[in-house]
C-alpha cells in the first residue's frame, strides 16, 4: 500500500450511536467456478426501524425471504426486551426497581457480556453511562453542556462493578442506570446472522444502523466490498474488503452539536470524566466475528485513544482494527493490513501496528 510505514507500539500497562460504515457494493472479484453466480442469485431485502435506527437487510438464496422475516421478527422482540425508555421492557424494570428484576436468558447473558467488557476495558465501555448521556441530552437530541458540578454528582451513579446479576435477576444501585447501546446493535447482527445461516443461507449483507454483518461472502464468492466513510467530510477513505465478519464504526464527528461557547461535543463520553472523548481520534473501526465485541470495542477504544487502544489489541485477540486520528492518518493492525486499501487521492500517512513478538 502507498505511503504505509511500518510502526510497532512499545507494549505498555493498559489500564453510542454513531456508526457511519456505509456499506458499497462495488465491483466483485474473481468468481469460483463451483459457487453460485451472481447474476442467478435472487435478492431479497428487508427494511425496518428499530433500536432508534433504520436497518436493511439482504439476503441471497431460494429461502431468503422467509428467513429475513424470521430476523425482522428477532430484532422487534429484542427491541422490545431493552429499550430504555420503554415501560414494559426488562431493562426498564432493572433500571426502576430497588430489588432488581427478573429478565430473560438473552438479556442477562448480554448484561453480563457488557459488565465483562467493561472489566477488560477498565471502564472505558461502561454500561452504567446512561444518566451522564441523559444529562448531555444525547438520548433524548435537547442538547445541553451540564455544569461540572452536576457531571461530578451524576459520576457517582456510574460504576458496572456495582451491578449485580444472579443468574437471570439483575439489581442496580439506587440512583443508576443500565443501557445496552453500546452493545445492543452488534449483538443483534450477530443474532440475525446465527438465523439466516440456520436456514440455510450462505450470503447476506445486513446494515443495523450502520453496524454491518456479513453472512458468508457475497454469492460469487468473492468478499464483501465495504465504504469506510471519511470522518472529515463526504464520501469514502478506503475500501475494506471482508467475508463472514461484523465491522463497526464508532466517532464523534456525526453525532454532535456545537455549545453556547462554541465548542463542538461529540455524543461518546469518556466516564472517567463524564464529558465527551477528546484524544485525537476521529473514527474507529473493528473488524471479527462477533458482532458484539466489534459494538463494545469500537466505543471503548474510541475512548483509549491511539496509543491505548494498540495496547489493548496487543494484549487481547479475536479482532482487528482501524484508527483514524484528527491528523487524517491510519493505523492499521497487521490483520486489518491487506484487506483496507486506502483512496488513492488521500494524503494520510498510514501506519501498521504489528503483534509483538
Amino acid at each position: 500500500m502507498h505511503g504505509k510505514r511500518s510502526l510497532r507500539f512499545l507494549r505498555k500497562a493498559v489500564w453510542i450511536f454513531s456508526f457511519i460504515l456505509a456499506p458499497a457494493l462495488l465491483t466483485a472479484g474473481c468468481k469460483d467456478a463451483d459457487l453460485p453466480d451472481a447474476e442467478t442469485q435472487e435478492a431479497y431485502q428487508t427494511e425496518l426501524f428499530a433500536m432508534d435506527t433504520y436497518m436493511t437487510f439482504t439476503a441471497y438464496g431460494d429461502n431468503a425471504q422467509p428467513a429475513l422475516t424470521d430476523v425482522a421478527d428477532k430484532i422487534r422482540e429484542l427491541e422490545s426486551r431493552w429499550s430504555v425508555t420503554d415501560e414494559a421492557s426488562e431493562i426498564y424494570a432493572v433500571n426502576h426497581s430497588r430489588q432488581g428484576a427478573d429478565v430473560s436468558r438473552e438479556t442477562a447473558e448480554l448484561v453480563t457480556f457488557a459488565l465483562d467488557m467493561a472489566e477488560k476495558t477498565r471502564g472505558a465501555l461502561e454500561p452504567t453511562i446512561y444518566p451522564v448521556l441523559d444529562a448531555w441530552g444525547f438520548t433524548t437530541e435537547e442538547n445541553r453542556v451540564p455544569a461540572e458540578k452536576e457531571i461530578r454528582q451524576l459520576l457517582k451513579s456510574v460504576g458496572h462493578e456495582r451491578v449485580s446479576v444472579d443468574e437471570n435477576h439483575i439489581i442496580l444501585e439506587d440512583g443508576m442506570m443500565i443501557d445496552l447501546g453500546a452493545v445492543g446493535k452488534g449483538y443483534a447482527g450477530r443474532i440475525a446472522a446465527e438465523i439466516l445461516k440456520g436456514q440455510g443461507i450462505t450470503s447476506a449483507l445486513l446494515d443495523i444502523g450502520g453496524n454491518i454483518q456479513t453472512v458468508g461472502s457475497k454469492p460469487d464468492g468473492s468478499d464483501w466490498r465495504l465504504g469506510i466513510q471519511s470522518p472529515f467530510g463526504e464520501g469514502s477513505l478506503g475500501i475494506l474488503e471482508v467475508s463472514d465478519k461484523a465491522v463497526v464504526t464508532s466517532g464523534n464527528y456525526e453525532r454532535y452539536f456545537i455549545g453556547d461557547d462554541g465548542r463542538r461535543y461529540g455524543h461518546i463520553i469518556d466516564p472517567s470524566t463524564g464529558y465527551p472523548a477528546d484524544n485525537g481520534l476521529a473514527s474507529v473501526t473493528v473488524i471479527a466475528e462477533d458482532g458484539r465485541l466489534c459494538d463494545a470495542l469500537s466505543t471503548s477504544l474510541f475512548v483509549m485513544g491511539t496509543e491505548k487502544a494498540a495496547d489493548y489489541w496487543q494484549n487481547h485477540t479475536g479482532f482487528e482494527m482501524i484508527l483514524i486520528t484528527e491528523g487524517g492518518e491510519i493505523y492499521l493492525t497487521d490483520g486489518a493490513d491487506g484487506r483496507f486499501s486506502i483512496n488513492t487521492d488521500s494524503e494520510a500517512g498510514v501506519h501498521i501496528i504489528q503483534r509483538e513478538t
